[in-house]
C-alpha cells in the first residue's frame, strides 16, 4: 500500500509492504553515494542489504539509545560525509528506530543545506510514528530534541517483516503510539486493538496509525495547531521519561502511562485493559512532583500553563490549557 503525504513541494510516499527491504532499489534512488546509518542493535543484515543496492555506500553504525542523538554524533556523521566527498546530489538512508531516524534526518537537513533522506524504520514505534512527519533533532544538555529541524524524507519504506527480530518489550513500546492515535482519532482502530489478536493484525494496525498521522501532518506540517494531538500522553509521559535513571522505561511505556490521566474515567477503564493486553505498564512509583517540574520546563509550557490533549470519548479529542496545579491533580488521581 502507498500512502501519499501531500505537502506540495515536500510531498512523499510511505510504502507499506512486507519484504520491501529486499527490493528497496525499486523505490529509492540508490545509484549514487549513500550514507547508511544504523545502530548496533539493528540486525546487521538490514543495513547491509541496503548497502548492497547502492552505487557507493558508506555505512555508519552508532550505539543504540538516546546518547547517539548528540552534537558529537551529529558532527561525526557530517565529517564522514565530508571526508567521503558527498555532494548535494547524494543521499542518506536511516535503517533503524527513532533515534537513528531523528539523527540521520537532521544530518540530511544540515549537510550542504539539505540532501535527500530516506527512512526505513525497523521498530514498531518508528514505523507508526517517528519515521513520518519530518521532525528531526538531537539532544543537548539532557534536553531532548532541543536542536532540530522539520525536514521531510523523500520516501519511507515500512516492512513489517523487520519486526520479527524485535524484542517483545520493544514491540509493546511501539503499540503505545498506535493506541495513542486510536484514542484521539480512530475509534475503529481502538476497537481492533480491544477485540482482535494484535500480532496477527499488525499490518492493519500500522496502516490505520499511519493514516491518522499522515492526515494530521498534511493539515499541520510545522505543529502550529492540530498536530499537537500527536502529543497526547506525551506531556506527563515526557516528564516520566526525563526521570529515566529512576524508571528505566522506554518512550512508549512512558506515553502509555501519560495517557491515563488525560482520559475520562470511562475511557480510562477501557484503556487500562488494552494496555494490559499490549504488555504496557499501567502503574508507576515515582515522585510526581519531580515529574511535573520537568514538564513545566518542556517546550510546550508557557509560564505556569501548559497545552494538553485530553480524550473524553474514544476517537475524539480536546486541546486545552491547564495550570501546574490542575496537571498535578490529574496525575495524582491516577498515580
Amino acid at each position: 500500500m502507498i500512502l501519499n503525504v501531500d505537502l506540495k513541494e515536500n510531498s512523499y510516499d510511505i510504502v507499506v509492504e512486507r519484504g520491501i527491504l529486499n527490493k528497496a532499489e525499486d523505490y529509492l534512488n540508490l545509484n549514487r553515494r549513500v550514507l547508511v546509518v544504523t545502530d548496533d542493535l539493528v540486525p546487521e543484515t538490514y543495513a547491509d542489504t541496503i548497502c548492497s543496492k547502492c552505487k557507493t555506500a558508506v555505512k555508519v553504525t552508532v550505539k543504540s539509545g538516546e546518547q547517539s542523538k548528540s552534537i558529537e554524533c551529529f558532527e561525526k556523521l557530517l565529517k564522514i560525509m565530508l571526508e567521503n566527498n558527498f555532494s548535494r546530489k547524494d543521499a542518506v538512508v536511516a535503517v533503524g528506530g527513532g533515534v537513528v531516524g531523528d539523527l540521520a534526518g537532521f544530518v540530511s537537513a544540515c549537510y550542504m543545506r539539505g540532501v535527500d533522506f530516506y527512512n526505513i524504520p525497523t521498530t514498531l514505534l518508528s514505523q507508526v510514528d517517528s519515521s513520518i512527519g519530518g521532525k528531526t533533532a538531537v539532544n543537548l544538555e539532557g534536553v531532548k530534541n532541543i536542536i532540530g529541524a522539520f525536514y521531510q524524507p523523500k520516501k519511507v519504506l515500512i516492512d513489517s517483516d523487520l519486526l520479527k527480530t524485535l524484542p517483545k518489550r520493544q514491540f509493546a513500546n511501539g503499540l503505545a503510539e498506535a493506541i495513542k492515535v486510536s484514542l484521539t482519532s480512530d475509534k475503529e482502530l481502538f476497537e481492533l486493538l480491544e477485540t482482535k489478536n494484535i500480532e496477527e493484525n499488525i499490518d492493519e494496525i500500522i496502516i490505520h496509525a499511519l493514516e491518522v498521522k499522515r492526515k494530521v501532518v498534511i493539515e499541520d506540517e510545522k505543529e502550529q495547531g492540530l498536530r499537537k494531538i500527536l502529543n497526547f500522553g506525551h506531556t506527563i509521559g515526557h516528564g516520566i521519561e526525563s526521570q529515566e535513571n529512576l524508571t528505566n522505561l522506554y518512550h512508549g511505556e512512558c506515553v502509555a502511562l501519560g495517557m491515563l490521566p488525560m482520559c475520562s474515567e470511562k475511557v480510562r477503564e477501557r484503556l487500562l485493559k488494552v494496555l494490559e493486553k499490549a504488555n504496557l505498564p499501567t502503574t508507576i512509583e515515582i515522585n510526581m512532583e519531580t515529574v511535573l517540574k520537568a514538564i513545566m520546563h518542556d517546550k510546550k509550557a508557557d509560564g505556569d500553563k501548559i497545552s494538553v490533549t485530553v480524550v473524553n470519548e474514544v476517537g475524539e479529542f480536546e486541546i486545552k490549557t491547564v495550570t501546574h496545579s490542575e496537571l498535578e491533580k490529574l496525575a495524582n488521581e491516577v498515580f
